[in-house]
């Protein structure tokens, strides 16, 4: 097996113990910081893409995910949350068995394949490679969302300004009152600005920041410390919306104690609000056939 081929091995034993230290469970985020923080990953690696401008180390721990689902080490019936079970517990894996356990189902899925499909078995290679670097995992799923893509790709396609109207009418769908851009040559970072009503004694004022950037161009420290610098004084909060992703530092930067809070909104959770709410996006329902029900009846 190649060096850099089937590189997220190294993170199945990883993916465990960070599950065990959060208690057993946490969202795919919350597991990949984990792996990031116990493992003193390297900046310049976690900010590291795949083709769809996506984190490559984010979707190495998806993938290592998908194959502890498959040895029944973590539940894989919660959607938008990893569960250990009762084996995944207690089990630790070292490199060398993670190795084995992703030789195990390359060779089990290569001949599911080929018994529905008639086709060549798979050769190690084949998958390794483009599943665990280049071909983007769900945090929930084998399958690879299409119709994600072409999303950002329609997002990323906006004018600047056109962008800003979309973040706009976004804010506003999910309840956000009172809303106005501001940019201009005098905006000093701020795109717009809103209101949040929590309850009828409760409101926060908002002030929102949206760069609409190509995949690979990620949002630094420096942009969410200027913006936050912006903001002071005249709001309670402040959002940055991105059609890219930000740095670990910008992470950072945005929950720096004693400094206002920044809510970041990337590309992955831009489309998880778009799907929840249903804007430019409509649910389509398909069927998988289930093949063992009609072999019964075209035996003999």
């Amino acid at each position: 097996m190649a060096k850099r081929r089937s590189e997220f091995v190294q993170w199945f034993g990883p993916v465990l113990d960070a599950l065990r230290k959060l208690g057993g469970s946490g969202t795919p985020q919350e597991v990949s910081n984990c792996v990031a923080q116990t493992l003193n990953i390297p900046e310049s690696k976690l900010n590291e893409t795949i083709k769809s401008g996506a984190s490559k180390f984010h979707n190495q721990v998806c993938w290592a995910r998908q194959y502890l689902v498959w040895e029944g080490y973590i539940d894989g019936s919660l959607r938008g949350v990893w569960k250990l079970t009762k084996i995944g517990e207690e089990k630790r894996i070292d490199l060398e068995e993670a190795r084995a356990i992703f030789l195990k189902w390359v060779d089990i899925n290569a001949q599911k394949r080929k018994k529905k499909n008639g086709v060549p078995q798979i050769q190690e290679n084949d998958l390794d490679d483009t599943d665990g670097e280049e071909n983007e995992i769900d945090d929930d799923s084998s399958i690879n969302v299409d119709y994600r893509q072409r999303v950002l790709s329609y997002l990323r396609s906006m004018t600047p300004k056109n962008f800003e109207r979309f973040c706009l009418l976004l804010l506003r769908v999910n309840k956000f009152e009172n809303l106005e851009l501001t940019g201009g040559s005098h905006d000093e970072g701020i795109d717009g600005k809103a209101i949040l009503r929590i309850n009828p004694f409760v409101s926060f004022k908002v002030l929102f920041q949206a760069k609409r950037y190509k995949q690979g161009n990620n949002v630094s420290r420096m942009q969410i410390a200027d913006f936050r610098n912006a903001m002071i004084g005249r709001a309670d909060k402040g959002i940055f919306i991105t059609t890219s992703k930000f740095t670990q530092e910008a992470a950072k930067e945005a929950n720096r104690e004693g400094a206002p809070p920044v809510e970041l909104v990337d590309s992955e959770l831009l489309i998880e609000m778009l799907e929840s709410s249903g804007l430019g996006l409509r649910p389509v329902t398909t069927f998988e056939v289930d093949r063992e029900f009609f072999s019964q009846y075209l035996d003999g």
